[in-house]
């Protein structure tokens, strides 16, 4: 029971992510801005604990150029598409959009790692897309911007889950995200605005705290104890507590219409996420 607590506390952290976000851009701080002291006060957390854990957290030279790319489009893109996209939309589009990447996993499970295609992931791609298409078909649409940078931050978060799994076959989870972290920070410095208001900082140190650093800790914890496709499915629960907390703090709402395109984007990453070739990344 305490695995399973602890992949729902998880994936609540994870759902405050577009929260935190929609805080910082009330200072007027820019998209790059906001990732970066993200990234910056994560690696600062992580340093410790892995310091703490006795792990050395060094990247070696014959894996430079995989942390590179996975640095790039795992943090730099992902994290900058996602957040841009709450800015420009709503943290329950964001979210939803997110979770269109169990649709891009299937795809690339086919071509990078050889897994099978089977009719339930064939029917998960088809829910995601009919929900994709209910999202944007009611009255109150979402610009074009939104919906690329959306599906975009979907397809990045799904390179992070292709490049996580090779990456952890030989380094522990903590290390790895160390890693990708330091490098993915180097790729925003060029575009950060390092002046940020005061009352603005514990809500950057709060968003690399709670939804980065504590909820990957728990949910590799948690996996000690509780099967991959399990924790996978629970974890689900992070668009809806997403989508509740922005509904009681700043009144964002779907209409019925988009709803029903929620729980079939859900549904649809549920039913790949049972599969035992893939897995949760954060």
């Amino acid at each position: 029971m305490r695995g399973y607590i602890l992949v729902f506390l998880a994936a609540t952290m994870w759902g405050t992510l577009g929260i935190f976000a929609k805080f910082l851009y009330e200072y007027n701080l820019s998209t790059y801005t906001i990732v970066f002291y993200r990234v910056l006060f994560a690696v600062i957390f992580l340093f410790i604990y892995l310091r703490a854990r006795g792990i050395k957290p060094l990247i070696p030279k014959s894996k430079l150029k995989f942390y590179i790319a996975y640095g790039f489009f795992s943090i730099f893109l992902f994290y900058a598409l996602y957040f841009y996209t709450v800015k420009i939309s709503s943290v329950s589009f964001a979210v939803l959009m997110l979770y269109t990447a169990p649709a891009y996993s299937v795809i690339l499970g086919k071509l990078i790692f050889k897994e099978e295609i089977t009719p339930t992931k064939l029917l998960a791609v088809a829910l995601v897309i009919i929900g994709v298409l209910m999202l944007n078909s009611s009255s109150m649409k979402f610009s074009t911007l939104a919906i690329v940078t959306g599906l975009a931050s979907g397809l990045t978060y799904s390179l992070y889950g292709v490049f996580s799994k090779i990456a952890v076959r030989e380094e522990p989870p903590e290390k790895v995200l160390f890693n990708v972290l330091l490098i993915g920070m180097i790729f925003l410095l060029p575009l950060t605005d390092f002046r940020v208001p005061i009352r603005a900082v514990p809500y950057l140190i709060a968003l690399a705290f709670f939804p980065t650093f504590l909820g990957y800790i728990l949910y590799n914890t948690a996996l000690k104890t509780v099967e991959i496709s399990k924790a996978s499915v629970i974890a689900t629960i992070e668009p809806v507590v997403a989508m509740t907390l922005a509904f009681i703090i700043f009144g964002e709402h779907l209409t019925s219409l988009q709803i029903m395109g929620a729980g079939l984007i859900i549904s649809g990453a549920v039913l790949v996420q049972i599969t035992p070739s893939y897995s949760r990344q954060s």
